[in-house]
C-alpha cells in the first residue's frame, strides 16, 4: 500500500520536512463529541464499541469528519491485552475498568502466558475496517499500553492512588514482576505487529504509569521492556517505514534514556519544556505534544494563544507532531478543538515562512 494522500504525520515522525505541523489528539474519538455519545448509547457499552468493527470504525472516523486532523487513531483500549489473557475485564459506569482476577499470588503469576492473538481478532478486524474506510486520506495509528502500565492494572485490579500492590511486588518479589513484564512485552510486540499487518501505519506505546517509579526502577521495570518492544516491532511494512512512538506520562526526566531505545518519536506531557526536550534529544527523535488538555476548557482566544505558544516553543524545525500532553477531557467544548486545529495549521505554516 502507498502512503496516504496526507502523509504529513508520517513525515514529521520520521523527522522529514513538512509544510506545517501535523496534529492529532489523544482520545480524539471520545465523550466530548455528541456523535460519540450517541454511538456508545446505541452500542450498549464501551467494550461493545471496541468489539464491533463497524462501531469502532464509526467512532474512529467521527473526529475526522468534524475536524481536519492529520491522523486517525484506532478506537480501542489498552486493557484489551490483559483481557485476552483471561483476567476478566469489565467497565463499571463511573468507576472505570476493573479485573475480576487480578494477579495477586505466585501461582497466578507463574501461569500467565502470552495472549492468544485470535482473542484479539476483533481489534485487528477493526484496524482493517478503519484503514479501508479512511480511503487513504490520512495515516492510521495503532497502539498498546506499555508492559508496566498494563501490569499496574493486572496487579492492582483497577485504577489506583498509591499502586501499593505492584510496588509491593516490585520491592519484595521483583522476579515475579519481571515475569509479568516479559509476558506483556512479548504479547504487546506481537499485538502491534498484527496491527501493522492489518493496516496501522504508525504505532504508539502508552506508558501511562511509568512516571510513578524512581529512576532506577523506571529503567529496570518500564523502559527495558519498551526497548524490547521497539526492537521487535516491524519497522517496515509493504515498503513503507512504520514509525514507533513512546510516551511515558511524567517521564520528562528520562527523555535521553527513552531516545536511546531506537524509537522514532517521543510523546511529551504538558509538564515538559519543549526547548529543553529538544536540547536533550537533539535531532535523534521527533517530539509529540504537549499542550495541557485542560487549556481547551478556556476561551477561544485563550486556546488560540496557548496553541501559538506551544508551537513557538517547539519551533519550525522538522520533527514535531502537535498533540495534547495527555488525553482530551470529556468536558472539552468541541468548538475549542476546532480553534486548536485551525491555529495549529495556520500558525505552523506561518512559522515556516
Amino acid at each position: 500500500m502507498t502512503r496516504p494522500t496526507n502523509d504529513t504525520l508520517l513525515r514529521a515522525l520520521l523527522r522529514e520536512p513538512t509544510d506545517y505541523t501535523p496534529l492529532w489528539l489523544m482520545r480524539q474519538a471520545g465523550r466530548y463529541l455528541p456523535e460519540y455519545r450517541a454511538s456508545r448509547a446505541t452500542a450498549g457499552s464501551f467494550m461493545d464499541l471496541c468489539r464491533n468493527a463497524d462501531f469502532a470504525t464509526e467512532v474512529t472516523l467521527q473526529p475526522l469528519e468534524r475536524f481536519p486532523l492529520d491522523a486517525a487513531i484506532l478506537f480501542s483500549d489498552i486493557l484489551t491485552v490483559p483481557d485476552a489473557m483471561g483476567l476478566g475485564l469489565s467497565f463499571a459506569e463511573g468507576e472505570g475498568p476493573r479485573f475480576a482476577r487480578p494477579l495477586r499470588d505466585e501461582a497466578a503469576i507463574r501461569a500467565l502466558e502470552v495472549a492468544p492473538m485470535e482473542k484479539l481478532d476483533y481489534v485487528f478486524n477493526a484496524v482493517a475496517a478503519i484503514r479501508k474506510a479512511l480511503g487513504n486520506r490520512v495515516p492510521l495509528i495503532g497502539f498498546s499500553g506499555s508492559p508496566f502500565t498494563l501490569a499496574c492494572y493486572m496487579i492492582e485490579g483497577r485504577g489506583s492512588d498509591d499502586f501499593r500492590h505492584i510496588k509491593g511486588l516490585m520491592y519484595s518479589r521483583p522476579d515475579l514482576l519481571h515475569h509479568i513484564l516479559d509476558v506483556n512485552a512479548r504479547t504487546v510486540t506481537e499485538y502491534l505487529n498484527q496491527q501493522i499487518e492489518h493496516g496501522a501505519q504508525a504505532v504508539m506505546v502508552f506508558d501511562t504509569w511509568g512516571g510513578i517509579l524512581s529512576g532506577p526502577a523506571y529503567r529496570e521495570f518500564s523502559l527495558e521492556y519498551m526497548r524490547r518492544i521497539v526492537a521487535g516491532v516491524k519497522r517496515e511494512h509493504n515498503g513503507e517505514r512504520v514509525p514507533v512512538v513512546l510516551f511515558t506520562k511524567g517521564g520528562g526526566q528520562w527523555l535521553t534514556d527513552m531516545a536511546d531505545t531506537g524509537c522514532d518519536s517521543l510523546g511529551l506531557d504538558w509538564t515538559v519544556d519543549p526547548a529543553q526536550a529538544r536540547a536533550l534529544v537533539g535531532s535523534r527523535v521527533a517530539l509529540q505534544g504537549n499542550m495541557d488538555p485542560i487549556s481547551l476548557m478556556g476561551s477561544a482566544e485563550g486556546v488560540a494563544a496557548e496553541t501559538r505558544r506551544v508551537l513557538e516553543a517547539f519551533g519550525p524545525a522538522p520533527g514535531h507532531v502537535f498533540n495534547l500532553g495527555h488525553g482530551i477531557s470529556q468536558h472539552t467544548p468541541p468548538e475549542n478543538v476546532a480553534v486548536l486545529v485551525d491555529v495549529v495549521h495556520r500558525h505552523s505554516r506561518a512559522l515556516r515562512t
